[in-house]
């Protein structure tokens, strides 16, 4: 197995000092952290030596940021992830206040690819992409996998027709 030290360069952005001190500006604050940002494993440190109330403390998937708010009492929320995901926060809780980690965590290359412009290629059949079999049907277990795991539950409303904030 080849493993790729890869990393996201926007989650790789939002380091323990941000976290700090975003803290510090909205003490009180539940903090959804996304397991690949730079701050995760200093914060799991943190909690595991008491220095940060694991109370506040959430550390989770996309999809499981976007399901916290709805079941947490607490107004407001620090966010630890691309900024992108404030949308659908705010839209989705719009009595509750999202503050993200850092400001600048932002993902040009999740810009560029938008919901108008996925259903324009699908419907002309357009910038195909392609892989080698083995690549393919080793991806696609985990892929089969994961839809398996998230299938069951319901997917979050659809917003009515506004401005992609992608566009």
């Amino acid at each position: 197995m080849h493993v790729w030290m890869g990393e996201c360069h926007v989650h790789a952005g939002i380091d323990p000092e941000d976290i700090r001190l975003k803290r510090a500006e909205h003490p009180g604050s539940e903090f959804l952290i996304h397991p690949e940002c730079g701050c995760a494993t200093s914060v799991v440190e943190a909690v595991s030596a008491g220095d940060v109330d694991p109370g506040g403390v959430q550390i989770l998937s996309t999809e499981g940021m976007i399901k916290r708010p709805k079941i947490s009492d607490n107004e407001e929320f620090i966010v630890a992830t691309e900024v992108g995901i404030l949308h659908r926060l705010r839209r989705e809780n719009p009595t509750k206040r999202f503050f993200p980690a850092n400001d600048h965590a932002v993902c040009a290359f999740m810009k560029v690819t938008t919901l108008p412009k996925v259903l324009s290629s699908l419907q002309r059949m357009e910038h195909r992409i392609t892989v080698p079999e083995e690549i393919a049907s080793r991806a696609r277990l985990a892929i089969e996998r994961m839809v398996s795991i998230g299938g069951q539950t319901p997917l979050s409303p659809v917003p009515e027709a506004t401005v992609d904030p992608g566009e």
